[in-house]
């Protein structure tokens, strides 16, 4: 597609052509190619702003390490793709670290080659850092169980906080896609949840009794009080009648972890882990688990198989006479 045709596409879109990546005017390594394809990402590959945000600070720094070495675009090499992976372990970051990036490079070179600015890709034959397999983190049902009922259900923000502790495990959403519901979303009659996540893609959650009490008492009881009578889409509000942000959410589920006796500050993240460890630990399959959880790729799914094996060997170890 044409820059021209691009740019239409953004004013259709209400955007502006302008790069959300605050490049360097001045940076001819940085400018028209860098600006392309952040619009392409977020216009025609759809991307969630988080991920465009990445990509584009990853792109950044690759910008200014190439300015530095007076190296434009262009004339990219191999040799500087492996200079840049080097200067980032110089730096104390991690192989997941430079991974990334290198991800990022090659998606940014792929467009390149695409748009035709480029004829060769000088991310080919550049081997990926080696990344440990990492587990993920989850909580045990009793801790789940705990947190659960920490919220005080006699104010309206008890209410709100347990209804989204319920339905954050209920269903495995991400932290983004739950403070970003509105009523709509949700089908309280069929207990279903539809829910957008990466890359604007939907999916439909089934959502459990449990959370489907929680959320009928705070719309019923809470929710009133903290809109204060205003029109807003969200379905969770803070205390000034306005959606929910990330770093609150995030506060709460901290305070109610330790009001839980639970030892580690606990993250949104690590239940949506025990939703899916859970799930599986009690027979579901993991096709069912990556459409619930929105994951592209069924090998994203496949690491909770090796939390429930490592799970199994801890039991085996701790309860078996000759272990």
């Amino acid at each position: 597609m044409s820059d021209l045709s691009r740019s239409r596409r953004l004013r259709q879109a209400g955007e502006s052509f302008a790069s959300p990546t605050h490049l360097d005017a001045s940076d001819p390594t940085a400018t028209a190619e860098l600006t392309a394809f952040v619009d392409y990402i977020r216009v025609e590959k759809g991307l969630a702003a988080n991920s465009i945000a990445s990509y584009a600070r990853d792109l950044e720094e690759f910008a200014r390490f190439l300015r530095r070495r007076g190296r434009p675009v262009a004339r990219v090499d191999r040799e500087d793709i492996r200079s840049f992976l080097a200067s980032l372990y110089r730096r104390g970051l991690s192989a997941r670290s430079a991974a990334r990036h290198l991800v990022s490079l090659r998606n940014f070179f792929k467009f390149l080659l695409k748009e035709g600015r480029l004829k060769t890709d000088p991310t080919e034959e550049i081997e990926a850092p080696r990344v440990g397999q990492r587990l993920p983190k989850y909580m045990t049902e009793d801790e789940v169980d705990a947190l659960l009922q920490q919220p005080d259900l006699s104010t309206p923000l008890g209410l709100r906080d347990k209804a989204m502790l319920e339905l954050l495990y209920a269903t495995g959403v991400r932290v983004s896609e739950l403070i970003g519901l509105s009523w709509s979303d949700l089908e309280i009659n069929l207990g279903v949840l539809r829910c957008r996540g990466k890359g604007s893609k939907e999916r439909l959650i089934p959502v459990g009794k449990s959370a489907l009490r929680a959320i009928e008492a705070y719309v019923q009881r809470g929710r009133p009080a903290l809109a204060k009578g205003r029109e807003t889409p969200f379905l969770f509000l803070n205390p000034r009648g306005q959606g929910l942000s990330r770093v609150g959410f995030w506060k709460l589920i901290v305070r109610y972890g330790r009001a839980a006796g639970i030892l580690t500050d606990i993250t949104p993240h690590e239940l949506r882990h025990s939703f899916a460890t859970h799930l599986l630990e009690r027979g579901a399959d993991l096709r069912s688990i990556q459409l619930m959880l929105g994951h592209s790729d069924i090998s994203t799914t496949q690491i909770y198989t090796h939390v429930v094996k490592e799970r199994l060997k801890q039991i085996y170890r701790e309860h078996h006479p000759r272990a």
